[in-house]
């Protein structure tokens, strides 16, 4: 089964973007996923190609019409099509990374890029439409939030990295933030690799990357570790 990206935009040529290079363009080349990148426009009836207009009640800027996503959605995902529906927008439920293994694991994704003021509200129910956040940030369009979504899932379908495992050890997979990691050479200006990594003990650096994962996420990202109760874990270790 290949995962299958469509995403609805106003600036198609804004795809693959950086997914056409490194891991991402690679699986795309080799088959194993595909993108389509479908203009909103062509949706629209008018002779202007009309996907706005002002918002009911007024207020500034302009608001993605309804209808015209309706018949844009319709055709990238005809009745049928068990891909999730997702729009990027600010207000939507934040991105982890266990929602983004969800979606790796199925047949892909469609997804609605937002521009203006947003969408009208009617289509997010009338379309079945997931939101999504990918940070607590207001970008100009959807595009870029689609690309960090995408780029998320890519990297997890079977065959894309070289070793599987290397999605399995890494921030968000036990709710925790990655441990450090080091490299040759030894010493770089004054400060030497910590001797547990150097001292072939596979245990031992096993519970020292587990401390400074805890260690990290704490200091950073306690939320993470209150989702677990790995902190209680960690403070019983302590004791």
């Amino acid at each position: 089964m290949t995962f299958r990206a469509s995403l609805l935009t106003l600036y198609p040529e804004m795809f693959p973007g950086p997914l056409g290079h490194a891991l991402a363009g690679k699986a795309l080349a080799r088959g194993l996923w595909s993108l389509d990148a479908l203009q909103i426009r062509d949706h629209a009836l008018d002779r202007h190609r009309s996907v706005d207009d002002t918002p009911a009640g007024g207020g500034p800027g302009m608001v993605m019409r309804a209808d015209v996503l309706a018949r844009a959605i319709d055709a990238a995902a005809p009745a049928g099509d068990p891909r999730p529906r997702l729009l990027m927008t600010p207000r939507g439920r934040p991105l982890t990374q266990a929602r983004v293994r969800e979606l790796a694991a199925g047949p892909g994704v469609v997804i609605l890029c937002g521009r203006f003021e947003g969408v009208d509200e009617r289509i997010v129910a009338a379309r079945g439409l997931e939101e999504i956040c990918v940070g607590d940030v207001v970008l100009s369009g959807g595009e870029a939030a689609a690309l960090l979504l995408l780029d998320a899932c890519v990297r997890l379908i079977p065959g894309v990295m070289g070793k599987t495992e290397s999605g399995d050890d890494e921030s968000f997979s036990a709710n925790l933030l990655e441990y450090p990691q080091y490299t040759r050479p030894q010493m770089f200006e004054g400060a030497g690799i910590p001797e547990v990594l150097v001292s072939g003990d596979h245990a031992r650096i096993a519970r020292w990357r587990r401390a400074e994962a805890e260690a990290i996420t704490r200091a950073r990202r306690p939320d993470l570790l209150a989702r677990t109760g790995a902190c209680d874990s960690a403070m019983k270790e302590r004791e």
